[in-house]
């Protein structure tokens, strides 16, 4: 593709993206594939994870005994809806990320983890928040058809990933097996009109024609992803904005399953009023324009919708954007002219 193409489709993605868009980009490559097999099932379906799905808050109450199940599927899935691709995906309850887990500091909580009889793979999860061996890994490798469970104590709040352990791991990672887990510290977090729920990950396929795409492990172990997605399909978020109305606070609650690309979480027509780095639930940052959130790492921010605008999240590496890399929060109001106008100074 010629650098001029490539200049205008980054332009285009930025400031009038549409949902009619291609993110599909070409790509010259050696191809020394390791594929997995074809999914058995119907139609490709979405795996997308609605971003408004954050978990009940924790409030005020008390520690607790919660149980979490989680179910790993196989599924075939779309993975760019323009370019009319798919992906047999593993993931955690159907959808990337998987569901975001909320729970407080001193909870007792309980993790299950299914592996479907239909699957292929053994499967396992690792929780960054866990103290004890491999996260929980250890315990949890489970064949098709099997199920494990195991009990930890939360001791530290804080926003933790967690993802599957099972060699090859940065595979498991790459085809959709990561999610979050929030602890929230004592009291729970203060209250926001709207709160979201967004992962990025770099996955990796060969280049085909083939509308099904399939798993490359040299492009894996070069660190060239084929496609750089927010909850696991290109474009998927920006071509279905999440909603706000104009002066909410909005929190978003960010991470990277990676494997293996670091995000420079950026927000197209805003500034982060507050950040919250690696998660951590302590004194946030104050008027960040651009955050590190490194694989297996995450990040709360914070703003407040102050003029209406379709507010484009990205990671500022921006040659990802062409590889499926970007959201939209689409706030919507009356014009506040103040802040915001076309035009001269009277």
């Amino acid at each position: 593709m010629k650098t001029s193409a490539i200049i205008g489709m980054l332009l285009v993605g930025l400031f009038t993206f549409g949902s009619s868009i291609s993110l599909a980009a070409d790509q010259s490559v050696v191809q020394q594939l390791l594929q997995v097999e074809k999914g058995t099932g119907p139609q490709a379906v979405s795996i997308v994870r609605d971003p408004n799905e954050v978990g009940k808050p924790v409030g005020k109450r008390g520690p607790e005994t919660l149980k979490f199940t989680l179910e790993v599927q196989e599924v075939l899935g779309i993975l760019d809806a323009a370019a009319k691709t798919t992906y047999t995906y593993w993931t955690f309850n159907g959808k990337v990320p998987g569901p975001m887990l909320r729970a407080r500091v001193g909870d007792t909580i309980e993790i299950t983890l299914k592996n479907n009889k239909g699957n292929s793979m053994i499967h396992n999860i690792d929780l960054h928040a866990v103290w004890g061996q491999g996260g929980g890994a250890a315990l949890t490798n489970v064949a098709p058809g099997e199920e494990k469970s195991f009990v930890f104590k939360a001791m530290n709040p804080g926003l933790y990933v967690y993802h599957c352990a099972t060699p090859i791991i940065p595979q498991h990672i790459a085809s959709g097996m990561y999610g979050m887990i929030l602890i929230e510290p004592e009291g729970g977090l203060p209250k926001v009109d709207k709160e979201f729920y967004v992962m990025q990950g770099d996955m990796y396929t060969e280049e085909s024609k083939d509308p099904e795409k399939y798993f490359s492990l040299h492009d894996l172990m070069e660190e060239q992803p084929s496609h750089v997605v927010m909850n696991g399909s290109a474009g998927a978020l920006a071509a279905n904005p999440m909603k706000v109305k104009v002066g909410d606070n909005v929190r978003i609650f960010f991470g990277v399953g990676g494997p293996n690309l670091t995000s420079s979480f950026h927000a197209i027509g805003t500034i982060f009023d507050k950040v919250w780095a690696e998660g951590n639930t302590g004194a946030p940052e104050l008027n960040v324009q651009t955050t590190s959130v490194p694989p297996g790492g995450s990040t709360i921010v914070e703003f407040n919708a102050r003029v209406p605008a379709k507010y484009i999240l990205v990671d500022h590496a921006l040659t990802r954007l062409l590889k499926g890399n970007v959201a939209i929060i689409q706030a919507e109001g009356d014009a506040i002219p103040d802040l915001f106008r076309a035009g001269k100074v009277k």
